[in-house]
Parts: C-alpha cells; sequence; structure tokens
C-alpha cells in the first residue's frame, strides 16, 4: 500500500514537472504551477516590476504563462523594435483573448485578425478621420475652440484647489465625439461623466484576476463575479452607440455626410458594398474603439501632465516663458507653433514616455511560426510588447529613469525624437489616433500654460507618482491650485 501511495505521488510529480516543460525553442521563464501557471509571482499593484525583473534575469524575450495560456514578453527596446516594425507583418495578428472577443464580436480595429478585412477597415476609417479633421486646419479650430471651453471651466475653480481630471476628460471625449458623431456634451453632462467613470473602471477590470478567470474557466462565465463589470460596461456603451447610429440613420443626407458616422453608413448603403465587411455591426464596434481609445489614453497623458507640471515648477515656467516669447500676445497658438516650442514639444514628449499610459499596449500575436532573438514563437502566439522598458532603456535614453525634457534635446536645444519613443506603437498596428492625439496634446497643454500657473496646494505632502496599473495607466487623483497669468 506504501509503494502504492509512492508511485502515485512520484507519478504525479513527474506529470507536474512535464507540463511545465516548455515547447524546445520557446523563450525561458519561470517555473509555472498547474493551472494557474506564472499568476501569483505579479503583484496587484506594480506588475510592471515583475516585468522588468523577469526582463533582467531571462533576457530581451522570455514567457510566462496566463493559466494555461503562454505569453511571449519583451524587455527593452531592441525586441520591441523586432517585433513591432522589422517583422511588423508577421506579429501584427491579434491573440485570442475570450471576454474581449466576446465584447466585439472580433470585430472593430483593435482586435480584428490581421488580414484584408482589418487593411480596408484601417484605410478607410484612416481616411474618414482625415476627412473629418484630423491632421487639418479645421480639426485644430476645434480643438481650440474647446481648449477655451476647458480654460472657462478651470476658470471657474480658480480660488480654491480642485481636481482637474473630470474637465480634462471631458474635453477631450468632446474633440473624438465631435468627430464620430457631430456632438459636444457640456462639462456637467451627468450622463457623460457616468458613461466615462464605467469605462475607466472596467479599463482597471480588464487586467484583473477576474478577467483571467473568465478567460481561461468558460463555467464561470456566466456567475455574478466582479468581471461582469467589463460586461455591463461594454453593454452601455453599445447602447449609447447604437442610438447615435440609429439618429443618423434617420436623419442622413445622401452626399452630405456630417461626422465619421454618416460617411460610414453611406458606404454601407453603396450596390457595392451588399456583400462585403461594411455592416452596421462593424461600424459599432469601429465607433466604440475609437470613443473609449480616443477618450482613455490622451486623457491620462493630460492628468499625467499637470501632475508634472506642479511638481517640476521650473520646467512649467521654462516652458510658458518660451511659449511668451515665441507667440507672446499672439491671439491663437498653432500647431506649426510646435516647431518653434523645442522645450516644450520635449517637455510633452517626456511626459508620455515617463508617465506611460499605455504600458503594455495591446497584446499582438504571431501570424506564422517566427523566430525572433533564436526563439521560436508558433502561430497563435501572444506576444505582449512591454513599451514602458524601452521607455526606460538605458542603452536608448540619456536619463532613463528620471523625468527630464533633455531626453529630446541635443546639444544646440533643438527637440529631436529617439527611435526608442513608442509612445503611440509602431509598424501595422501603430495607433491610427495619433496625429489627433499629438495636436490635442499640444494644443491643449499649451493653452493651460499661456493661462495659468499651476501650483501644488499641500505643501505638507509631495505628489505621488506612483501608477495605477490597467490598460491605461493613470496616476492618482490630485488637487491643483492655479493662477491666472
Amino acid at each position: 500500500m506504501i509503494i502504492l501511495v509512492w508511485l502515485i505521488f512520484l507519478s504525479l510529480l513527474f506529470l507536474c514537472f512535464w507540463n511545465n516543460q516548455r515547447p524546445a525553442g520557446f523563450p525561458p521563464g519561470s517555473w509555472k504551477l498547474p493551472l494557474l501557471g506564472n499568476l501569483l509571482q505579479f503583484s496587484k499593484r506594480d506588475p510592471l516590476k515583475e516585468l522588468d525583473q523577469l526582463g533582467k534575469k531571462y533576457g530581451p524575450v522570455f514567457s510566462l504563462y496566463f493559466g494555461r495560456t503562454p505569453v511571449v514578453f519583451t524587455h527593452g527596446f531592441s525586441p520591441a523594435k523586432e517585433i513591432l516594425v522589422m517583422k511588423g507583418i508577421e506579429f501584427a495578428g491579434r491573440a485570442d483573448i475570450p471576454i474581449i472577443d466576446f465584447i466585439t464580436n472580433k470585430k472593430g480595429l483593435l482586435t480584428l485578425r490581421y488580414g484584408e478585412v482589418w487593411k480596408e477597415q484601417k484605410r478607410f476609417s484612416g481616411m474618414l478621420l482625415r476627412n473629418f479633421g484630423v491632421g487639418k486646419k479645421s480639426m485644430e479650430a476645434k480643438i481650440l475652440e474647446e481648449a477655451t471651453c476647458l480654460i472657462q471651466a478651470f476658470k471657474e475653480n480658480i480660488r480654491v484647489p480642485f481636481d482637474p481630471y473630470e474637465f480634462m476628460d471631458t474635453a477631450v471625449t468632446n474633440i473624438i465625439s465631435t468627430i464620430l458623431f457631430g456632438k459636444r456634451f457640456e462639462y456637467d453632462n451627468s450622463f457623460l461623466r457616468n458613461l466615462l467613470h464605467m469605462i475607466h473602471h472596467s479599463s482597471k477590470m480588464t487586467v484583473s484576476p477576474w478577467a483571467l478567470l473568465y478567460n481561461e474557466v468558460p463555467l464561470v462565465r456566466h456567475l455574478p463575479l466582479p468581471h461582469q463589470t467589463i460586461l455591463i460596461t461594454a453593454k452601455e456603451v453599445e447602447v449609447f452607440i447604437k442610438k447615435e447610429v440609429e439618429e443618423h440613420r434617420a436623419t442622413l443626407t445622401p452626399g452630405e455626410p456630417r461626422d465619421f458616422t454618416d460617411a460610414y453608413l453611406e458606404e454601407i448603403q453603396k450596390p457595392e458594398r451588399k456583400v462585403s465587411s461594411f455592416e452596421e455591426g462593424q461600424l459599432q464596434t469601429i465607433l466604440s474603439d475609437l470613443f473609449v481609445a480616443g477618450t482613455e489614453t490622451t486623457a491620462g497623458t493630460l492628468q499625467w501632465g499637470l501632475l508634472y507640471l506642479v511638481a517640476f515648477p521650473e520646467v512649467q515656467e521654462k516652458c510658458w516663458k518660451e511659449i511668451d516669447t515665441v507667440v507672446g500676445n499672439k491671439a491663437t497658438l498653432k500647431v506649426e507653433d510646435r516647431k518653434k516650442l523645442p522645450y516644450t514639444n520635449a517637455v510633452i514628449h517626456e511626459i508620455q514616455r515617463i508617465s506611460n499610459v499605455a504600458p503594455l499596449g495591446l497584446p499582438h500575436a504571431a501570424i506564422e511560426n517566427v523566430q525572433i532573438f533564436g526563439y521560436k514563437i508558433p502561430k497563435d502566439t501572444m506576444v505582449i510588447v512591454n513599451i514602458q522598458s524601452a521607455h526606460h532603456d538605458e542603452s536608448q535614453w540619456k536619463f532613463p529613469n528620471e523625468f527630464n525634457p533633455s531626453n529630446f534635446l541635443n546639444e544646440e536645444g533643438e527637440f529631436v525624437k529617439p527611435e526608442a519613443f513608442l509612445a503611440f506603437s509602431a509598424g501595422p498596428r501603430v495607433c491610427l489616433g495619433e496625429n489627433l492625439a499629438r495636436m490635442e496634446l499640444f494644443l491643449f497643454f499649451t493653452s493651460i500654460l499661456r493661462n495659468f500657473q499651476l501650483l501644488w496646494p499641500d505643501k505638507s505632502q509631495a505628489p505621488d507618482f506612483t501608477p495605477h496599473f490597467e490598460v491605461t495607466q493613470f496616476s492618482s487623483r490630485f488637487k491643483v491650485l492655479l493662477k491666472c497669468r
């Protein structure tokens, strides 16, 4: 009997050991537990720190297991460039993530699998964004108009310290909403505030253990567990988008599209589009992608920007003096003035680099069997590019681990953008809204600086730069005190 027990024990031990062996040629990584994989070694507070330590231990490419799912990670700039650019097509796929696939039905721009349908949708969506102003003077005017509303909202709170985030969140939302739906919201609109709050909370939940449980254990997907928050939020966004599409369809004037939604609906109605990827399900998912992505990252970057400005008043003053010297009393500051403001431009980019609003981007997948750094990556393997590690790569930056605008300035004080700057990703899956986001950041940022001196109100407590890890990485909420210039 004792011998039988020992045989069973040794058999189970051998089975666990055998299950923990990675496929031949697969990137190395930590020992994994049955069913759980490597989940327990990550702290909920700062998983990026654990990834950094693993990168230092195993090298530029390593692997972990999310439950039973193998995931390849990069560490540093070199493998990030290899995957995003040098082998961008081979890694342009999207991994299967059940909770995301359920929400999007595998449609839209962000999660649609690489292929002709994705290429067609990306080309057409990019064209519509340009048609409705992205990168043009007309969009510049819209952003400046919204910046005026933002400044007015700030002025109404100038006497006491206040939290600026919701104002900036609404301002950024209004820009993408104008493009997509031809409408903006007032800053006290309760529907929008509730919707954005749900979206931000859902973003946090998407990288939580509950989302992973949904992905790995199909039996729990209908249980009333916290992952239902993600599905409820997705439904709320879907209802909002559907309502907008229905209103546009009912008021559409052929040949006179008012916005992105009108133009896409017209495309659906073309006779040659009857059998194609252009249909309302695709439109609704694309609108959801652009609405959520176009709000979260830019608003988060502006929040980090104000935090760094109040924490580094000397940087703030140097920006203001440069703007004042170059622009002076000029009524409006334009995007073309960016070239004349190298220090201010460097500060904006440094805020993006150091804050890493999208530290891991969206998971990629190999569309075929491929090799990288001598390792074999099988087709459909999930690959996560650690953009934060590229932004802190000591071989690429003068001051990799501190906030210093000199990272984007040469010895003559001219603006330079290092190749390792990947705030908008790179390659085939580069952010479709990069031009819009860059325009928004510059115009909102400089508008605030021209009008206010930003002060940290609580001298007894230093600013907190601890990031809150989620799909979009935010700082803690804070209050700021403003003085008119």
